[in-house]
């Protein structure tokens, strides 16, 4: 008698950098994978030395070179995204992000952008788009990345390859690769701004990983060739932590591990980085004065937690000038030098999500300017202040703008979050909150449950599944 033959599962998972890894790796996705898959590999633009995964005795990681694009791949892509800009600049994020990209360099890129702006101007339809997108597959067809990508796909007999963020133009190979060997790719949709506010993707895929309901129509909108059935809505493993006992800690932690005073409330302020958040020192020094002055009407601790995509440098005058604002800068290790996009290689670790947890578990408000922040925040239940004092006309950076963004006009017209466009309204706003904490309860819930469409218990489940099923 013929032995039956068992079904092996091979599941490929590509993680571009760090934040891909803190969503998948540190959240319970990858233990879940684990149990319904035969075997994972990891295609990481990290190095392999990032992954603390040595219990997970079937998951390979193979660490993708660093991906050189040359001129005629770069033409193709950039006319493929300025295409798809000009198609849908009416989104205020989206045309930001197309005035943004126009470039007056005398060099040949700048020469070359100038010139994908003039054709974009006639050829931008999704006929066109598919065009230029397939120009830019091509131009990768036979190059070394892409060869090496080829090799490795083919000698790992996937079942399925699922890119953990949908933009970094540095996948585009293995996508290639993907379709010559005819292998099934997918991705998750990476960010809550990514449809509406960003470019385009770096590729198509034969099915996505949403967030929310929300994000399945604007994927429709913006990639009307995307097959309905093959958006499923998942949530985001970017909360799921937050549900996890292995990441919890206790409110007498919080206060030793930041030096904080437990009879007194706490004010966060957590920074962008300085390419969008360029005013967070002056909102920082605002809310640091007012504590000096006695404007905030209750006596309170003031943690300040920076971005993990840049080193804290630009605040070092706010340490000296304020000694008594405690500081948190986020555990995430440099794991790689003289990469030409250095803040992807910045890895968190598993420290840095129980800091984060208690920071927002415990502190009594959350402040930032329009960051997915807000949404981390309104998970505890706090309430979130953003202030915005550029407007284009004051000398200073203007954030204003980031209102009119798709993503962020939703935020702003649920009257979930207290705007405030200068210092008057921002201490008004501080306390406001700590006086009445429960105001905007329910807006907080609501933009919550819109924006994450799934409960964030058993995120990891749910993603693992998900992909087990489209590989049937």
């Amino acid at each position: 008698m013929q032995e039956k033959q068992i079904s092996v599962k091979t599941l490929g998972l590509v993680i571009t950098d760090g934040v891909g890894y803190r969503n998948f790796c540190l959240s319970d996705f990858l233990i879940e994978a684990v149990r319904k898959f035969d075997k994972i590999i990891i295609y990481s633009g990290l190095p392999k030395s990032s992954y603390d995964i040595e219990s997970l005795v079937q998951v390979e990681i193979v660490e993708l070179p660093v991906f050189k694009e040359s001129f005629q791949t770069w033409f193709w892509r950039k006319l493929k995204e300025v295409a798809h800009l000009q198609l849908h600049k009416e989104y205020f994020g989206i045309n930001d992000n197309f005035e943004a990209n126009k470039s007056l360099a005398k060099s040949n890129r700048g020469i070359a952008t100038r010139i994908i702006y003039r054709i974009t101007k006639y050829f931008h339809s999704e006929k066109n788009i598919s065009f230029f997108e397939k120009q830019h597959l091509n131009s990768l067809r036979n190059i070394e990345m892409t060869e090496f990508c080829l090799q490795e796909l083919k000698s790992a007999k996937l079942d399925l390859l699922f890119f953990t963020h949908q933009r970094p133009p540095y996948v585009v190979p293995l996508v290639v690769a993907a379709e010559t060997l005819k292998i099934k790719t997918g991705s998750f949709i990476f960010s809550w701004d990514n449809l509406a506010s960003k470019g385009r993707m770096a590729a198509k895929f034969q099915f996505y990983l949403v967030w929310s309901e929300l994000m399945k129509e604007e994927l429709l909108h913006f990639y009307p060739s995307a097959n309905r059935k093959k958006i499923s809505v998942v949530g985001t493993p970017q909360f799921e932590p937050y549900v996890l006992k292995k990441y919890q800690n206790e409110k007498e932690d919080f206060h030793l591990k930041f030096g904080l005073n437990p009879a007194k409330k706490t004010i966060c302020f957590s920074c962008g980085d300085v390419s969008t958040s360029q005013n967070d020192p002056l909102y920082i020094e605002s809310i640091a004065r007012a504590i000096e002055k006695g404007e905030i009407r209750e006596d309170v601790n003031f943690l300040v937690r920076t971005s993990p995509a840049e080193e804290p440098a630009r605040f070092q005058y706010l340490i000296d000038k304020f000694p008594f604002i405690k500081w948190n800068f986020p555990k995430w290790i440099l794991a790689r030098e003289h990469h030409p996009e250095p803040w992807s290689q910045r890895v968190p670790t598993g420290e840095d999500i129980s800091d984060l947890r208690m920071i927002l578990e415990f502190s009594d408000l959350g402040i930032n300017m329009c960051s997915t922040m807000s949404l981390d925040f309104m998970k505890f239940d706090k309430p979130v202040i953003n202030p915005v004092f550029g407007n284009g006309t004051n000398g200073l950076y203007n954030d204003q703008r980031f209102l009119n963004f798709a993503h962020y006009k939703r935020v702003v017209e649920s009257n979930s979050v207290f705007i405030a466009k200068n210092e008057t309204e921002l201490i008004q706003g501080i306390n406001e909150a700590l006086l009445n904490p429960e105001k905007r309860k329910i807006e907080r819930q609501f933009m919550f449950d819109l924006q994450v469409g799934k409960t964030l218990e058993g995120t990891g489940h749910r993603i693992a599944k998900t992909l087990l099923d489209e590989t049937n």
